[in-house]
């Protein structure tokens, strides 16, 4: 048995069931706290002869990119196989371990703990608990070579930041941490949907569809209309979309005219807030009249409030 630092735990552990890690081979550490770690795949595999026994994290949550070969992983009480490109995703306190094929496999290993889920997510706990849906099936073969080469560049990015450890490397993991995550994430909610991952956004009819919402939302925003000109139904060409992309036509339309809709213009009256718009020409004779803006009178005086008094003109 390998027994020199840091495996001499993973040594004593080794006629345990189920032993329990912070990162395999090093003691439980209850309190991890905003931990981020990313390492080759073969720094730790090839060490223990490319297997790595069942063991649990307790509050660790593992992403696995296989960039080469391939082998099987237990999983609580199965035996899944896997082959490259994939992503494996692995649940705190889940009993997990490999047989990689010796030699040929690589790829990265990114570990953090929930309360960095936590913060990844628009909502307290919501990225963590997507992350552990999608995990139910733990292997995400990575069909589309283009989103494999991308997440493995920003894992190669993220090894960079925490190797190098520069200003502000913390903010900088945090960041692809999220990217590579919501990549994973992605792919693994599209192969749930349609049984095989099938993100492609560089699709020739999305590209098309593209090009028409670029010309055309101003004056339609209609899916029929879209569907037409692309010679397709508004069904098809929502199912077509949302496969290549994994949202539908109609939210590619809406996201287009949100923008326009959000232009800056005088509110309208059945919108308009307590607050008074007054227009910027109006400000600006101001600055230039050399008087000085006084409060209106109101009707009403809130509680606490000052009454205003005359309005005095100061001459320049």
């Amino acid at each position: 048995m390998f027994q020199s630092s840091p495996f001499a735990y993973a040594a004593r552990m080794a006629s345990n069931a189920l032993p329990l890690f912070h990162l395999f081979g090093d003691p439980p550490d209850d309190k991890a706290f905003d931990f981020i770690q990313v390492e080759p795949l073969v720094s730790r595999s090839s060490a223990h002869d490319w297997k790595i026994p069942a063991h649990r994290h307790r509050d660790l949550f593992q992403i696995f990119l296989i960039e080469h070969g391939g082998g099987e992983m237990t999983y609580e009480a199965s035996i899944l196989p896997f082959a490259a490109p994939a992503a494996l995703l692995i649940p705190p306190t889940t009993a997990h371990g490999f047989r990689f094929h010796p030699d040929v496999s690589d790829g990265w290993v990114v570990s953090f703990t929930e309360d960095v889920a936590d913060g990844l997510g628009d909502r307290s706990g919501a990225a963590l608990a997507r992350l552990k849906e999608l995990a139910a099936t733990p292997v995400i073969p990575l069909n589309d070579e283009a989103a494999a080469k991308r997440i493995a560049t920003l894992c190669a990015d993220l090894y960079d930041e925490y190797f190098f450890a520069r200003e502000g490397y913390r903010l900088a993991m945090r960041g692809l941490l999220a990217l590579i995550a919501i990549g994973v994430a992605r792919l693994a909610a599209s192969r749930a949907r349609t049984g095989t991952v099938t993100l492609a956004p560089a699709d020739a009819t999305v590209d098309a569809l593209r090009r028409l919402v670029e010309e055309n939302f101003r004056k339609e925003r209609l899916l029929d209309f879209y569907a037409e000109k692309l010679a397709m139904t508004a069904d098809r060409l929502n199912d077509h979309v949302k496969r290549a992309t994994g949202v539908t036509a109609g939210h590619l339309i809406r996201q287009r005219v949100k923008p326009s809709a959000n232009s800056c213009s005088p509110p309208s009256r059945s919108t308009r807030s307590p607050m008074i718009w007054r227009s910027p020409i109006r400000r600006t004779s101001r600055a230039f009249s050399g008087s000085r803006p006084v409060p209106r009178r109101t009707s009403s005086v809130r509680a606490g409030a000052v009454r205003c008094r005359r309005p005095v003109h100061i001459n320049p």
